[in-house]
């Protein structure tokens, strides 16, 4: 296990200066072609978010959202703020908001991308990388790997790491062990994603915005109750940023961490989200775009920011050691702050909001598992692994399980942001077609016909 982790670290050494480049090279590309679509159209993302399905039984905007945000907010808005801290210092956050900003504008691309090329599958609509890298492309081979790579990053590495997170959050507080903690959430996981895409959705839109609003709402009592340090907590962040202060680790350092967790926790570019998007019943692809947009800015923006603020609050991460930091690190720190309730406040918070992120990384991979070959019996096996792996991790070291997590998502974003851009000149007609459409006054309508170039988009042939 020693040299499987140190193999794994070394991969990772080189994956994440690949990652780092691409993620913020891209960014901004798609941020100038769209005009600064993540400005330009904010007011437009809460418009789309807000439209209902037509049609019965379809997944709505806000269902799609749902299902994405259960898979964001998870392990990464909790723990991996505190690890980003620990590792790359309070100027990390500040790279984390850049990565997001910039983000948004990939998350548009994509997510748009994968309802222009949806499809009709199980009387449910499906998508994603995969499916436009095969029908925008011409290239299912590298559909397939990608597919691939989904399934097995999200359904057993990621899944992995959100077991792991609950596990030590309930122990920490309850005492309980990990071994049970591993066993009966995969036993209630396994219920609900032997359900389905729409069980899933049901779920995931009653737990994440629930529990979005109490761990908000906690957290906000906790940074107005501290008003008065918020300024000192702003300069903290981006005077270590730029290497201003002593305790500094350097600009590069903080940016790589930065980057890494601030791209686990919103997964704008790692080509994920589009397989949520695609379920979405809307009328035309931005739609879902300027939705998922909005997706990254509510994860990264809104609930990691509100975690760094908690902990930077607190001194307790100047004295945390890497392997130590995580979750605990959050309890630890919010307890400091407004008493001992605090911690296990937390440890349900993390259970919630990880246990969606399982169900919906499920979804990911059950839909990438589909574009490969169609049939039951392959998606029962996976479900049953599935259930296994978070077993797995509930027992697992968090150094190995965190590192496993950075090497597979820069596999999967690398292969996705090379996608994206070879589609770019379709994803900006698109787009351009909607602000014309809305500028007239229309509730945007989408027909493939009337984009030059475009082809195999057979849902919106009609």
């Amino acid at each position: 296990m020693v040299f499987f982790h140190g193999l794994i670290q070394s991969i990772n050494g080189v994956t994440s200066y690949i990652l780092v480049a691409a993620l913020v090279s891209v960014g901004l590309y798609f941020t100038f072609k769209t005009k600064f679509v993540q400005f330009r159209l904010f007011p437009e993302m809460f418009r789309a978010l807000t439209e209902r399905s037509t049609k019965k039984n379809e997944v709505s905007a806000f269902q799609a959202f749902c299902i994405s945000a259960a898979s964001r907010v998870g392990a990464a808005n909790i723990s991996g703020v505190a690890i980003a801290i620990v590792a790359g210092g309070p100027g990390a956050i500040f790279w984390m908001w850049v990565i997001a900003i910039i983000g948004m504008a990939t998350g548009f691309i994509e997510s748009m991308l994968a309802q222009v090329y949806k499809v009709r599958k199980d009387n449910q609509f499906r998508g994603g990388p995969a499916y436009y890298i095969d029908k925008a492309l011409g290239k299912r081979w590298l559909g397939i790997v990608f597919a691939l790579l989904i399934a097995v990053t999200f359904g057993f590495i990621f899944n992995s790491l959100q077991a792991n997170t609950i596990s030590v959050a309930l122990e920490n507080s309850f005492g309980f062990n990990p071994l049970y903690v591993g066993i009966i959430i995969a036993l209630i996981a396994g219920v609900i994603i032997f359900g389905g895409i729409r069980s899933i959705s049901i779920v995931s839109s009653i737990i994440v915005p629930v529990m979005a609003v109490l761990y908000l709402a906690v957290v906000g009592y906790v940074v107005v109750m501290n008003m008065e340090a918020l300024p000192a907590v702003l300069s903290l962040i981006i005077g270590n940023a730029f290497g201003f202060q002593e305790a500094s680790v350097g600009i590069f350092a903080g940016l790589l961490v930065g980057a890494q967790r601030g791209l686990f926790s919103n997964e704008a570019g790692m080509g994920s989200v589009p397989n949520a998007a695609a379920t979405a019943d809307v009328s035309h692809p931005a739609k879902q775009g300027l939705v998922q947009s909005l997706g990254v800015f509510f994860d990264t923006i809104i609930i990691c920011s509100a975690t760094a603020f908690v902990i930077l609050l607190s001194d307790v991460y100047q004295t945390a050691s890497v392997d130590a930091a995580g979750v605990a690190l959050t309890q630890e720190s919010l307890n400091t702050l407004v008493g001992s309730w605090a911690g296990p406040f937390v440890a349900i918070a993390i259970f919630f909001f990880a246990f969606s992120s399982i169900i919906g990384n499920y979804y990911y991979g059950e839909t990438n598992l589909a574009f490969i070959k169609e049939g039951s019996g392959w998606l029962h096996l996976y479900r049953i692994l599935v259930m296994a792996m978070v077993v797995f991790g509930s027992v697992a070291g968090i150094a190995l399980v965190w590192d496993m997590a950075d090497v597979f998502m820069a596999f999967t974003t690398v292969v996705n942001l090379a996608a994206i851009v070879l589609i770019g000149k379709i994803s900006f007609a698109v787009i351009n077609d909607y602000v014309e459409q809305r500028k007239s006054g229309k509730n945007p309508v989408f027909k493939s016909k009337n984009i030059p170039g475009l082809k195999n988009a057979d849902t919106w042939e009609d």
